[in-house]
């Protein structure tokens, strides 16, 4: 069949009409003549008045202008009350530029396929969304950056083709709840072979990641198994030892300095850790980026400034206010001078599943060990971490030898690791409502530097570590309404956008910005967390 033809022999109902020329903006005698027209024309006799004779000069306006690609989505879109309400408004109002006119018509109108995705479809999206970041596992190509996995994984998403280490504990929050604990137990594997292989868990997947790891949650990844097999937990007990031995390596070449690689000697003598990474070069996948960097600070040595940058990107946190001595200057980074409370909360969880899992193995020895060190960690997080007169925990900057000045959502680690009192979680929860909870859910840091990892952002895995501690600590409210305010923020995007984003802009409920690249969908961890904080509070996006 000819386009343009029926079957029949008939005209072609569907047939678009011969295109007058392209008009960028509705200005110009084309767009009075046909706002003309559409004042004075109406539906013939008998017939139902078509969107071009409801809504006349808006019409116009939103063909000519293109708010659209394809003409037919406008004249396809459903009004959100009454017809004349709307052109009322837009008469009074008279958006003329493009995003103006497309503000007011996403606000006015439900378009098809591009603001008609309804919150209660977000859960079966993210359940879709699973199997197309399912990567099988094959072996690399030689000369590839690739590192060999032996079972299925999930990728976050965009340009992230590969594992990475953090992302994926909350990725498998929500594998675990939405029917692929298969996906969990493979993931598994991987991360611990990779710990046989490597000695730690890196950053991601691939070679140019071996020089650092990120904030260790695999003893976390270990209780959403469900395989309880004798040899299995032998095995994965033996690589999370592993992984600890590697956070404390540095533990045997402390100097004067008081650090040395990961551990950091506290006043007390407590051995905490900081972030670290192993190169004193630019990173391979920002290399331009961090050249830059080292070149607008020429007092330094540009590898101590490699390693601060390796360090922050270790952090998770690539970059933030938290690592900087200036926030308005990446270049004053200084990641390896802080000991981080989320780092050290994360290593308390550690010692302590260590010692849980040795215990049940029957090894007193190492159970009585491992308890030990985390009762002396959680002990020195409560002595140098939490600021009672700001009501808050901070990360201690072993320079000056005491708290720092930066608020950050990393306050919430203690709660979610079980080492706040009631008091110190009252204040805390306090001091989050005060500075830290914007309208669409918890910002990263309260200060708006152009990094990633700041104001107005707001990240997933944060919100819940926010939610799962404050919950754990009796501070359910508070929990439940950062829950709501977020779970309302990526809806919203999601109803405007179609997809699940990286991060968000919590203060304007819109996607986020800043840092070294565009803002990625996908997404992993935002599937996993969004599905978590639904089986959570199933009726977070009823209304």
């Amino acid at each position: 069949m000819k386009p343009g033809n029926r079957f029949d022999g008939g005209p072609d109902r569907n047939r678009s009409a011969p295109r007058l020329a392209s008009v960028g903006r509705p200005r110009g005698l084309l767009f009075l003549l046909a706002s003309a027209l559409a004042l004075v024309a109406g539906p013939a006799s008998g017939q139902q008045a078509s969107p071009q004779d409801t809504y006349g000069p808006l019409f116009v306006a939103v063909q000519t202008a293109r708010v659209f690609p394809d003409g037919k989505t406008f004249v396809d879109a459903v009004p959100k009350r009454d017809p004349q309400a709307i052109l009322a408004d837009y008469r009074r109002a008279k958006p003329a530029a493009p995003d103006a006119l497309r503000a007011f018509v996403l606000k006015n109108f439900t378009v098809p396929g591009v603001n008609d995705r309804g919150a209660a479809d977000l859960r079966r999206h993210i359940r879709t969304l699973w199997p197309k970041l399912v990567r099988q596992p094959e072996p690399p190509v030689t000369g590839s950056s690739a590192l060999s996995l032996p079972a299925p994984y999930v990728v976050p998403g965009g340009r992230f083709r590969e594992m990475y280490y953090w992302d994926s504990y909350f990725t498998m929050l929500g594998l675990a709840v939405d029917g692929q604990q298969p996906l969990v137990e493979s993931m598994l594997a991987d991360f611990t072979a990779v710990v046989e292989r490597y000695g730690h868990i890196p950053n991601g997947m691939r070679t140019y990641y071996l020089g650092r790891s990120q904030p260790p949650f695999f003893a976390l990844m270990l209780a959403l198994s469900k395989d309880n097999s004798p040899e299995l937990a032998a095995r994965r007990l033996a690589a999370l030892r592993r992984e600890h031995a590697y956070w404390m390596s540095g533990a045997s070449c402390l100097d004067a300095t008081g650090a040395c690689a990961r551990v950091v000697r506290m006043p007390n003598g407590t051995l905490l850790n900081r972030y670290w990474d192993d190169r004193p070069l630019p990173r391979d996948e920002s290399y331009a980026e961090d050249l830059a960097t080292a070149a607008q600070d020429p007092s330094r040595p540009p590898a101590i400034m490699y390693h601060h940058l390796r360090a922050g990107a270790e952090s998770g946190w690539d970059y933030s206010s938290r690592w900087l001595a200036d926030p308005k200057s990446l270049a004053s980074i200084r990641t390896t001078d802080i000991v981080p409370v989320d780092l050290n909360s994360l290593m308390y969880l550690m010692e302590q599943a260590i010692a849980q899992r040795c215990g049940a193995a029957g090894d007193v020895a190492c159970s009585t060990r491992f308890n030990e060190l985390a009762r002396n960690r959680g002990a020195a997080i409560n002595r140098y971490f939490w600021v009672g007169r700001e009501g808050r925990y901070a990360d201690w900057d072993r320079v000056t030898r005491g708290p720092t000045p930066r608020q950050s959502a990393a306050m919430l680690y203690p709660l979610f690791a079980g080492l706040a009192s009631p008091q110190q979680a009252r204040a805390t929860a306090a001091t989050v409502r005060r500075t830290m909870l914007a309208t669409g859910g918890l910002r990263t840091t309260p200060l708006r530097t152009g990094q990633q990892w700041d104001a107005p952002n707001g990240w997933a895995p944060l919100q819940w570590i926010a939610v799962a501690g404050l919950e754990r600590a009796g501070q359910r409210a508070l929990a439940r309404e950062i829950a709501r305010r977020w779970m309302g923020t990526v809806a919203a995007a999601y109803g405007e956008t179609g997809k699940m984003l990286e991060k968000y802009d919590v203060e304007e409920r819109k996607p986020g910005g800043g840092g070294e690249y565009p803002t990625q969908d996908g997404f992993g961890w935002t599937n996993g967390v969004a599905s978590a904080m639904l089986e959570r509070y199933p009726d977070l996006l009823e209304r």
